[in-house]
């Protein structure tokens, strides 16, 4: 536990930084002259320019699960949908990812409720740190959840896989913040999974075990934006207009208020001064467009790091492009959202395994487990519809149209209850508004089955008159 602890604060401390940039506090400017923090750092106190939560919102909001195959051959999974809406994860799996993408890594908490259900719940980076079995990159040997209640009590949770060693067991422990000593754990229950119940939602895995913020690359443009957005507010304050200069005027008294009415008057007011050298002039104002092209600069270095489209940023005048533009613009991004999805679903996967361990359900083996994702790509509903229906042709299933159109796994299944009631309802109309004329009576169509027998009549004879032709050609 202490050594959990320990590497929870690093890592929480770690985080911060990124954590205070998407929310956008703590960044208080760094002057590099101790003058200007003196005069302009009330000023500036808490100034911010942030496209930091663009960035990571850009990806997220395009992150979406829809449901879950349990088997390459299955449809979406009920009992997984069911575990899914009964942890609320419609909402929570985004803001999982959202801390996922900032931080570097969130976890997926397995536990089983007090009905006996199991749920998943995701955790944050603040409060929860995994340590890896040795040599293993997937294997948990040990998880850590450490968080504070109102009262100032600390509560400590550690789950160990460790059964070798006779440690096996979910322990815990409540301190006070004071304390600086920890008391003996309570081990509260045995893990009642065959591993760790805890899966981390990793950033852009590598082969390490690293977490890797979303913020890390583009975090140094972004202070240099806010630095000089600060400098041109104060040359649009101190030399944005022009410095008139009066030269060969001698200096007079303060009291002589009647020369320094003249001095005040308004810029409108012609003035006169006494003196043969008296000469008038004036600076020119500082070009403020100079900052507005560096910032211009550095944030298309933030959107060419990020992947983000430049229009996000409203640069080029904030014109979208549109056809076949937009959809080369946002290639990048849509591949990038892509990409964290192969290493999301793994997590989700695995998380969805675990409830059903808890459940004692043989889907808790289910390898070929698949999470079903919202298109990452926006595209105009004509132009989609247009493309499906093209693929219509190549005989693709209904079902898989409408998925890949958008619709939730829930959606499908009622369109389908709704096809039936309809097509039921449409033959009671039939059968009762409707009825059939019995067989051969004049003025009626055809039955189907008189269709039938017509066509193959009518294939029998035209084989008859080919073979006709052919021995009157013989002969």
């Amino acid at each position: 536990m202490e050594y959990l602890s320990g590497r929870l604060h690093t890592q929480s401390a770690k985080s911060k930084i990124f954590r205070d940039a998407y929310d956008a506090e703590n960044q208080d400017l760094k002057f590099a002259q101790q003058k200007f923090t003196e005069v302009f750092g009330d000023l500036f106190h808490g100034w911010r320019d942030n496209f930091s939560s663009l960035i990571v919102d850009s990806i997220s909001e395009r992150l979406s699960i829809r449901g879950f195959r349990m088997g390459p051959d299955e449809d979406a999974d009920k009992d997984a949908l069911d575990i899914w809406q009964r942890s609320f994860l419609d909402a929570d799996s985004n803001a999982a990812h959202i801390d996922a993408l900032v931080q570097g890594v969130s976890f997926l908490s397995v536990w089983i409720d007090d009905e006996g259900q199991p749920t998943i719940t995701p955790e944050s980076a603040s409060e929860m740190v995994v340590q890896y079995a040795p040599g293993s990159r997937r294997q948990l040997e040990a998880a850590y959840r450490e968080y504070q209640d109102d009262w100032g009590v600390i509560h400590s949770v550690l789950y160990l896989d460790t059964a070798e060693k006779g440690i096996n067991g979910v322990y815990k422990v409540d301190r006070n913040e004071k304390d600086s000593g920890w008391s003996d754990p309570k081990k509260v229950q045995d893990n009642p999974f065959k591993s760790i119940p805890v899966v981390p939602l990793l950033n852009r895995k590598r082969l390490k075990s690293e977490p890797y913020s979303e913020l890390a690359a583009v975090l140094p443009i972004q202070n240099a934006i806010n630095k000089v957005s600060a400098d041109a507010i104060v040359a649009s304050e101190f030399g944005a207009f022009p410095q008139r200069v009066i030269t060969g005027l001698e200096p007079f008294d303060d009291s002589d208020e009647e020369r320094q009415a003249m001095l005040k008057a308004y810029v409108d007011r012609i003035l006169t001064f006494d003196g043969e050298d008296v000469k008038f002039g004036q600076f020119e104002p500082a070009d403020l467009g100079n900052y507005v092209k560096l910032i211009d600069m550095l944030v298309q270095h933030m959107a060419s790091q990020s992947r983000v489209p430049f229009h996000y940023f409203l640069l080029n005048g904030g014109q979208a492009p549109s056809g076949e533009s937009i959809t080369s613009a946002e290639a990048g991004l849509v591949a990038k959202a892509r990409e964290r999805m192969l290493h999301f679903g793994e997590s989700w996967e695995m998380a969805m395994r675990l409830a059903f361990e808890a459940m004692d359900d043989p889907r808790a083996e289910a390898w070929g487990a698949e999470v079903i994702w919202g298109d990452p790509e926006h595209r105009a509903k004509a132009t989609l519809v247009d493309s499906l229906i093209k693929l219509k042709e190549l005989d693709i299933p209904v079902k898989q149209l409408q998925e890949d159109y958008g619709y939730s796994p829930q959606q499908i299944a009622r369109f389908i209850e709704m096809k039936e009631a309809e097509l039921k309802q449409q033959h009671e109309w039939q059968q009762k508004y409707m009825p059939e004329p019995a067989p051969g009576t004049p003025g009626q169509p055809a039955t189907a089955g008189q269709k039938a027998q017509g066509t193959s009549a009518a294939r029998v004879a035209s084989v008859e008159r080919q073979k006709a032709k052919e021995q009157q050609k013989a002969a």
